[in-house]
């Protein structure tokens, strides 16, 4: 059977810049920091974090009533992105109901707020007088998967990935696996998550959050450098539209890239730290399923979150294949780290990066760390020629994922 080859066409985004690409694109050329202080987060005992970067600016009474009764805050990120990209890729609506469109979207989990809503009111008297049953809809895991298909119709085959991390950067490649093997011809595919205080607590009690710069939010994360002190978390959703370069030729529209390989796999080594081994053989099983050398590769967008060990280790593995000669940078410095949504967001923003030929340096990464030094670091925008570029998110529970692109040409 011959492998199909697989493109982007559409691109939808909600970010902590705003609803849309071209929210994202100012957002990372203006080189603009999204993260803020949260007044609210000093309010909890014992937590040291009290930044993040949350979304704003988007009207859930967009979508209708009848499908946002139940979803929760990244649902809705979710389907905004998903029909934004739909749009963009310029596919009727009737695509979704004939079967003809598949869907990979996850979250970390379901809404933690809706989870804390729930036990806060069954825990007053061990009563569920009060629940509504559309609660259980925005908890379960695969809720942002199932919302997205009930509001556009898809019956198509659906997937709700959930690895953290990881989340997004699967969800493409899943897709991408669907299509090149003949199973499906397009696929929406994606993450998101909303931010709450829990999500930044969990790093928090890890000593894996940003707790020194709450006065300055501006200065975190800082990936690389050697002041960083940790994660900042964000929220939001990435989704990107694939298909068949067969479909997109046959429909005539744009092609904004070509997926050219994927690999996941499992580190084992620890759950909460990562070993470069771990994340060398999963960037090296990502060329391999390309067919591309390490030399093929133009650039390479960092999971690097802003931890100490994990840019560490990821600085390590990139440098025991490329050495110092492909550029590098982390978009966590103006996004922070949306999570689920991280992956297919930083996607998207490659992609932009390919399409405009400019690297998008790494915010606040002012001294690099001597343990992260013997790779090829951007820390400004600059004029690049970019062709192919290399994604990685690598996820607490020893998730790892890499995706490969290239800007398209018709060959």
């Amino acid at each position: 059977m011959a492998l199909k080859r697989v493109v982007v066409t559409g691109m939808g985004a909600v970010s902590p810049f705003g609803r849309g690409i071209d929210a994202l694109r100012d957002g990372l050329l203006e080189n603009r920091s999204a993260i803020t202080k949260i007044s609210d987060l000093h309010q909890i005992k014992g937590l040291r974090c009290h930044v993040a970067g949350l979304v704003t600016g988007i009207d859930p009474k967009e979508i209708p009533r009848k499908f946002r009764r139940t979803m929760s805050k990244m649902s809705v990120y979710a389907t905004l992105a998903a029909q934004d990209a739909l749009n963009d890729a310029g596919v009727p609506l009737d695509y979704c109901s004939q079967g003809r469109l598949g869907l990979v979207i996850g979250s970390t989990t379901g809404s933690v707020h809706t989870i804390q809503n729930f036990f806060e009111d069954f825990l007053k008297d061990y009563s569920l007088e009060r629940i509504k049953s559309t609660l259980f809809f925005q908890i379960m895991g695969h809720s942002c998967a199932a919302n997205v298909a009930q509001t556009l119709g898809i019956t198509g085959p659906i997937l709700a990935p959930s690895a953290a991390c990881s989340t997004g950067c699967q969800a493409v490649g899943y897709g991408y696996e669907m299509i090149r093997t003949g199973q499906e011809e397009m696929m929406l595919c994606g993450g998101a998550d909303e931010f709450h205080p829990l999500t930044a607590a969990t790093f928090d009690i890890m000593n894996a959050a940003s707790t020194h710069f709450n006065d300055e939010p501006f200065k975190t994360p800082r990936p690389f450098d050697l002041k960083r002190d940790g994660v900042v978390c964000s929220e939001g959703s990435g989704v990107l539209f694939l298909e068949s370069l067969d479909s997109a030729r046959r429909r005539k529209t744009k092609i904004y890239a070509e997926i050219l390989g994927f690999a996941t796999n499992s580190d084992v080594s620890n759950i909460a730290n990562p070993d470069p081994g771990s994340l060398e053989l999963c960037m090296r099983k990502a060329l391999l399923n390309s067919g591309l050398q390490p030399e093929q590769i133009d650039y390479i967008n960092a999971h690097a979150t802003g931890t100490i060990q994990g840019d560490a280790a990821e600085a390590k593995a990139i440098q025991n294949i490329f050495g110092n000669s492909v550029a590098v940078s982390s978009l966590k410095g103006h996004l922070g780290h949306t999570m689920a949504a991280s992956g297919a967001l930083e996607l998207i923003a490659t992609i932009l990066m390919l399409e405009q030929k400019k690297i998008i340096g790494t915010l606040n990464l002012e001294e690099v760390d001597p343990e992260c030094a013997k790779i090829n670091h951007i820390g400004e925008i600059e004029e690049y020629p970019l062709t192919i570029a290399l994604k990685n998110n690598f996820a607490l529970g020893g998730v790892n994922s890499t995706v490969i692109l290239r800007r398209y040409k018709d060959d």
